[in-house]
């Protein structure tokens, strides 16, 4: 006899209310501040350099192009509009990422991204706060450096701390023939994932900022305290990391260099090189507005209003039942 399939979703009509909520929510927290939501393609002929991010590949024939990516985000696309003039931008998405599934990973899941133009990291950060402060009726969040969450809970000074006693300090996850081809940023996020995530906004929310600046990804640097750092923060709360946002990077030559680092890192990995989105390049150099953006798991943050730790309890399907 054939098995049937599980057709049944895994989650509730509650929570399928609540994720209707949410959307009228944020839909309505962003017509107040006269945000105007747009739409941009799921489906597009690049991907992202990122090393830390896997794109799903798209069989694509049309207009002579063969091939395409789901994105992994709308935020390439996001800034070619405001480049174009948009202004102030919003969008709730669906999002693609090979490779991640657990109890907060699906390889599809829903964000809203914006973009404040005039923002800075500072400016966007208490706008974060408004929204899932107003959502979860939460305390607002305090504001930790990268560095002090890294020596208050991993014990170490990520800027400071020599090669070896970086490896030392992973060896209680890994073998140390697995430590052997782990970068200083594949050590960092390794500490960062289990020595200080869980820690974080256990009493209240908690923002970290000031990221090293070889973890700037598309955000600004500056200098402080002679080091440089990133213009980029992410919000915490009960160890769940709900956003990723910067002050956004608007030279085309920093942010071409940056995409060649990525890809270099890329081979040395051995990963394959991904082709630079020239589309995006060419907006920022035509002149990428001054902005903020940010980045927010809408899936996640409707976890923590349900109370659930198993991303599945607020997916109609997930990825096994899709």
């Amino acid at each position: 006899m054939r098995k049937q399939p599980d057709w049944q979703p895994t989650v509730t009509r509650a929570a399928l209310k609540s994720r209707a909520q949410q959307s009228n929510f944020v839909r309505g927290f962003f017509a107040q501040r006269d945000v105007l939501e747009v739409e941009t393609p799921m489906l597009g002929r690049c991907g992202v350099t990122d090393p830390n991010l896997d794109g799903i590949p798209a069989q694509v024939s049309a207009l002579g192009v063969e091939g395409g990516w789901l994105q992994t985000s709308p935020e390439y696309h996001m800034k070619r509009l405001l480049a174009a003039g948009s202004g102030a931008i919003y969008q709730i998405a669906k999002v693609f990422r090979n490779g991640e599934r657990g109890r907060r990973h699906n390889p599809e899941f829903s964000m809203v991204e914006w973009y404040r133009t005039g923002f800075d990291d500072t400016a966007l950060m208490a706008e974060v706060s408004d929204l899932v402060c107003g959502w979860l009726n939460c305390p607002r969040p305090q504001v930790t450096s990268y560095r002090q969450a890294m020596i208050d809970w991993a014990g170490i000074d990520p800027f400071v701390i020599p090669e070896e006693e970086l490896h030392q300090a992973c060896r209680q996850w890994l073998e140390p023939e697995q430590l052997q081809d782990l970068s200083r940023n594949d050590c960092l996020d390794l500490l960062m994932s289990f020595a200080v995530e869980p820690n974080l906004g256990t009493r209240v929310p908690v923002f970290i900022t000031q990221y090293p600046a070889s973890q700037a990804s598309l955000a600004r640097i500056s200098h402080v305290d002679g080091f440089d750092v990133a213009h980029r923060f992410e919000l915490y709360i009960d160890g769940l990391e709900l956003c990723n946002g910067y002050w956004e990077l608007t030279c085309s030559d920093e942010q071409r260099a940056r995409f060649d680092a990525d890809n270099r890192l890329r081979n040395a990995t051995g990963k394959p090189e991904m082709a630079v989105d020239e589309a995006f390049l060419a907006a920022i150099e035509h002149g990428l507005p001054d902005c903020a953006g940010v980045a927010l798991g809408l899936d996640r943050l409707l976890m923590l209003k349900t109370g659930t730790r198993d991303i599945a309890d607020v997916l109609a399907f997930p990825w096994e039942r899709a």
